[in-house]
């Protein structure tokens, strides 16, 4: 019996009484987290979290929900709560994200919305208000890699230089990550995260967002690691955010050569990280769908790595453990 599902259903009947309501999965997630679709009669639906407390914090997702509603995006309105059960009931965005959008649809306006609605997020920003995206949760994401993608997915276990090499390249990504302006940062800012509705985005899944390096949210989103775009693509989708950036007077370097690679290095720890990720989701949680994206990721990693000699030996590593 699934009894969190029980009491899901017992909370929903003392918000909506003597309504007959049906429920239906609403979509899937990596976490520990659930969505269902909540149906009325009169044509009215809601989506509701289930978040097991004990596993997932609903309290940071009213938070985040709350800055980045401030800031004058559009994330769903809370219509009521129960935190000590880990139960929302949420307002319904639809049922298309950017990823389904793209499949048969022109990106450009899309992303145009999203980095507008970035900017507004990156604006409001202010310090203390969202944990800190500090030194220690960035290199602990790094650690992700050996730990799971090297040792565990493909059994491998580095010779000692192999180690100092990786080292090496993470303290040289984590200078330039820990350098950069700091703002809010959603952490996992991509299509599957994105709505289309209006006002378009509509914007989920913050409940981890934390204040941190500006080009972060970015990455996110142009490299993404569910769906791939052409560099020259990117790299035009990049210049006119930094375009719109400098005019709001957002803290982006002067140059955009420099501002490209702060943004490609903010890149390869995000995708250290997420090759982690996957291979965890996969080793730990049984999810083993999320193996597939694995070679997207690590082909927008190997690109970079192969373009700065400072990270050339991590680009040497990838080469290695390929051919193996």
């Amino acid at each position: 019996m699934d009894f969190r599902l029980a009491a899901l259903e017992r909370w929903l009947g003392a918000q909506f009484p003597a309504k007959s309501v049906t429920l239906a999965p609403a979509s899937e997630d990596a976490s520990f987290r659930r969505y269902w679709r909540l149906s009325l009669p009169d044509g009215r639906s809601f989506v509701v979290m289930d978040a097991p407390p004990e596993k997932e914090n609903c309290g940071a997702f009213l938070h985040a929900a709350r800055a980045f509603a401030e800031a004058g995006v559009h994330v769903p309105r809370i219509h009521a709560q129960d935190l000590d059960s880990g139960f929302l009931l949420l307002e319904d965005l639809g049922n298309t994200t950017y990823l389904d959008f793209f499949r048969d649809h022109d990106p450009k306006a899309p992303y145009a919305a999203a980095t507008d609605a970035l900017i507004r997020i990156q604006l409001a920003s202010r310090p203390g208000i969202l944990p800190e995206y500090d030194r220690a949760l960035l290199e602990r994401e790094l650690h992700l890699f050996p730990d799971w993608y090297i040792e565990r997915e493909l059994r491998r276990k580095l010779v000692p230089s192999e180690a100092r090499n990786l080292r090496d390249v993470f303290e040289a990504l984590l200078a330039n990550n820990l350098a950069q302006p700091r703002v809010f940062v959603h952490r996992d800012y991509h299509s599957r995260n994105l709505m289309v509705c209006d006002p378009l985005p509509g914007i989920l899944d913050f409940q981890d967002a934390v204040y941190g390096p500006i080009s972060y949210d970015l990455v996110s989103l142009f490299r993404d690691a569910y769906v791939r775009w052409e560099e020259a693509q990117v790299l035009d989708w990049v210049a006119r955010y930094w375009e719109k950036a400098r005019k709001a007077r957002l803290p982006v370097r002067e140059d955009f050569a420099e501002f490209y690679r702060d943004f490609e290095w903010m890149g390869a720890q995000r995708q250290i990280k997420v090759v982690g990720i996957f291979a965890r989701l996969c080793h730990r949680d049984g999810k083993e769908r999320y193996l597939a994206d694995i070679p997207r990721v690590l082909g927008y990693l190997l690109a970079t790595t192969r373009r700065y000699r400072e990270l050339a030996p991590l680009a040497q590593l990838l080469d290695t453990l390929a051919s193996k």
